[in-house]
């Protein structure tokens, strides 16, 4: 139960009060002023790779291992930033409450899950109190977890509900709040509407100025709030396999190949010579390798080398054997283990109703089609062809022991229910035992030490950015990639798969001990079987983003804001029907009806969120047309067709369902809230 507890609770264990580390180790970050040091972090994440791996049955791969850092970084935040909270309330947990929480009639959910039965999903407290009474007799370190855990019990978790609970209970909703969900739920209305998408009119009419990207930008600053950030440009130099390594793989290949033939143990002979394991498994026809299908197979011959993808194969026929298979047809009725005898009683005496209507004449597949409650129903029951192996016991006893093709006289039970089978075909195919040796090309030596001398000479001829990017424009054998803007927490740059490295040094650290990096310094870096040279090519900080970091991306919003205000300007104070406006607008203008739209939805079918459009509809009467709206993804035109009103609710029931929606949300809204006030330094990227 001590693992289990030790996975549950996680890093908490080495958070709070623990006191086992120096205070002249390396800063990884600083939460108000309260610095956590690097012997801390490693030591909360030791844990949680552990927890990991428990719980997993493996260790962490690179993806899980940055979820973990991550995990553990806010574990650690979380506590540094909510204590000052807890200690202003003077919020405590008393002895009683520590009886509660660990053995009481409300245990802690981490207790409560340690000690759940994994069969029957009960909480088993008899266990509890024996694990409690028996904790002296623990290993030491068993212990000390134990006790770390009820002291952050005490010393943090418990306070932290409270806190969490008096603001939960704070929340309140009004009953004009709980009218106005209603009717933003239930209220319903149709229209008609025009609607002409910005994508229809031509961009190269519209070319936004400088001041109007800047005007825009100033007037949605809240949009475009960036972290910080640095753009990369790279150059991959691989160690690819070349002509010459694919010879070299031929010419061995070729020698195995004879020496296969003549091997006194074939399994030995793959598992010395073979990338792939030996498998002594026999494969019927559709299972054998594409090249073994074209071609009469004989027990002990060599066929190959053939080339599968960027492997070398060479496959011997070691054994030979007939398979019996059957096809049949089945109607299942199912039963469950939760029945009682009366009920399955029940069951089984219309399955057999139904077998003998099939036997009086019923079609079999209409009868599947009506009864069957498995997948083959619309099959008229069809199982296909199965081996002895790809049914359970009794079915595969009653399919290949039938005398003959047919219906079979007898229900089938199994541990599904009760079938009505029909023999509909029996064959016999051959299957063979293959001995598969497999060799991948590989760069050699030679190849990797020239990829390595490529990559140097690269480094030295462009230790510039000026120089990197002449180089890149100048050797139409090299491809130039960028990365915009990655941030500080990136995994990796793009697609480069362990490039974590390159992350870390374009935020500043220099492995090799110098000067911090900054925009303009070029690196090499070797990972895995990949040199790439990398170039750091901008910077920003956090904040509002500058118009250049998002120029793309602000030209087309600026761009649909000028499309918006000439296609609004076209169809101002025109009249007419829908129709005749969508002639004034021009190509691409549509008109379509909407039914039903929700209040609160704020969806338009086949147009996309435009809440504004919406909400113009509820205030139409029916035949009345809006003036033109700027929507999101074009300009719309709405005319009322119906209002449906919401029909008056519960208002204490969706109160309620009000209130518990909002509570739900406040863990997380209180963490966000903490960790908004809380002055936090991040220095994760020097480490990790």
């Amino acid at each position: 139960a001590i693992g289990m507890l030790l996975f549950i609770v996680g890093g908490d264990l080495v958070g709070g009060k623990n006191r086992f580390f120096g205070r002249d180790g390396q800063v990884v970050g600083e939460v108000n002023g309260s610095k956590i040091e690097l012997p801390e972090f490693t030591a909360a994440l030791e844990q949680a790779k552990q927890n990991f791996a428990n719980q997993q049955g493996r260790p962490a791969d690179d993806q899980a291992l940055n979820y973990l850092r991550d995990q553990t970084w806010n574990q650690l935040l979380y506590r540094r930033a909510f204590q000052p909270e807890i200690d202003k309330l003077g919020l405590a947990v008393g002895d009683e409450e520590m009886v509660d929480m660990v053995q009481g009639d409300n245990p802690n959910p981490a207790i409560r899950q340690a000690f759940t039965d994994p069969k029957t999903g009960q909480f088993d407290k008899a266990r509890l109190i024996d694990y409690l009474k028996n904790l002296d007799k623990l290993p030491p370190d068993a212990q000390a977890a134990f006790h770390n855990f009820e002291a952050s019990l005490r010393d943090f978790d418990g306070p932290v509900n409270k806190f969490n609970a008096l603001l939960k209970n704070s929340v309140y909703v009004t009953t004009a709040e709980a009218k106005q969900f209603d009717q933003a739920q239930n209220a319903k209305a149709s229209f008609r509407y025009l609607f002409v998408p910005y994508s229809s009119v031509s961009d190269s009419a519209f070319k936004p100025t400088d001041a109007q990207l800047s005007d825009y930008l100033e007037r949605h600053k809240g949009r475009y709030k960036v972290e910080d950030g640095r753009s990369i440009e790279y150059i991959v130099v691989p160690e690819t396999a070349t002509k010459e390594d694919s010879a070299a793989l031929r010419t061995s290949i070729d020698g195995l190949a004879q020496q296969f033939r003549t091997a006194p143990n074939d399994s030995l002979f793959v598992r010395s010579n073979s990338e792939q394991p030996y498998s002594p498994a026999y494969l019927t026809a559709t299972q054998l390798p594409q090249q073994l299908t074209k071609q009469p197979l004989v027990v002990g011959q060599v066929y190959g080398p053939f080339v599968v993808g960027n492997t070398l194969a060479v496959y011997k026929i070691t054994g030979e054997k007939p398979k019996p298979t059957v096809s049949a047809s089945h109607i299942l009725f199912k039963t469950e283990p939760s029945m009682t005898p009366a009920a399955k009683a029940a069951v089984k005496a219309q399955a057999q109703d139904i077998l003998n209507k099939i036997k009086g004449g019923a079609d079999f597949a209409a009868m599947a089609k009506q009864y069957g409650t498995d997948g083959t129903k619309d099959k008229g029951g069809d199982l296909g062809y199965f081996d002895r192996t790809s049914m359970v016991p009794e079915f595969s006893k009653a399919a290949f022991g039938a005398p003959g093709l047919g219906l079979l006289p007898t229900l089938v039970e199994t541990n599904f229910g009760y079938h009505i089978v029909k023999v509909t075909g029996k064959k016999t195919e051959n299957t063979y035992q293959v001995a598969s040796v497999l060799k991948s090309v590989q760069p050699s030596d030679a190849t990797r030490e020239a990829a390595y001398a490529r990559a140097e000479q690269l480094q030295s001829e462009a230790n510039t950015l000026e120089t990197f990017r002449a180089l890149a424009t100048k050797d139409k054998t090299l491809q130039k990639q960028e990365a915009k803007f990655i941030t500080r927490d990136a995994p990796t740059v793009g697609n480069l798969p362990g490039s974590r490295e390159i992350v870390r040094w374009a935020f500043g650290f220099n492995p090799d001990g110098g000067s911090e990096t900054k925009v303009g310094d070029v690196r090499k870096f070797d990972i895995g079987d990949q040199h790439i040279i990398a170039a750091v090519t901008d910077s920003r900080s956090k904040g509002t983003a500058t118009i250049e970091s998002i120029r793309p991306e602000l030209t087309a919003a600026v761009r649909n804001e000028l499309k918006a205000k000439q296609l609004m300007d076209k169809l101002q104070g025109k009249n007419g029907t829908l129709e005749d406006l969508a002639k004034v607008a021009g190509n691409g203008a549509q008109v379509q009806t909407a039914e039903g739209v929700a209040q609160g939805q704020g969806t338009i079918p086949n147009v996309g969120f435009e809440p504004d459009a919406v909400g113009r509809a509820f205030a139409l009467k029916a035949g009345q047309k809006s003036a033109p709206i700027q929507g999101e993804q074009g300009v719309l035109v709405v005319e009322g067709t119906s209002v449906q009103p919401a029909t008056p609710g519960d208002l204490k029931v969706v109160r309620q369902q009000l209130t518990q929606q909002r509570q739900q949300r406040q863990d997380a809204l209180i963490y966000e809230a903490i960790k908004g006030q809380a002055k936090v330094q991040d220095n994760r990227s020097k480490f990790f």
